[in-house]
């Protein structure tokens, strides 16, 4: 997330994956450290089953470090804006 270039290669959901993590559990949060949850190349597809049914939440660009192990409730909270598909939120973890 710190460098200045745009790395392709980080790890992200393909439409199969994601496909299956919908279908198969009940994950409503999938949270990431960069700044998709979709593999670079099946941005699209990955996106649209996650949000299709509107039941996952995803969370990307997440900043982890210094967290320490543990049992957290994580409340996410996303600024309204009207007509758009996403937003920005601030998260918060609370032991």
């Amino acid at each position: 997330m710190l460098k200045k270039e745009f790395d392709t290669s980080y790890v992200g959901f393909m439409k199969d994956g994601a496909q299956w993590l919908v279908e198969n559990t009940d994950i409503k949060l999938v949270g990431i450290d960069y700044l998709s949850v979709a593999a670079y190349d099946d941005l699209i597809p990955s996106h649209l089953v996650f949000l299709e049914g509107r039941e996952v939440i995803l969370v990307e660009g997440l900043k982890l470090d210094g967290v320490k192990p543990g049992i957290y409730s994580v409340h996410c909270l996303p600024l309204r804006l009207l007509g758009a598909e996403g937003s920005p939120i601030r998260c918060i973890l609370i032991k």
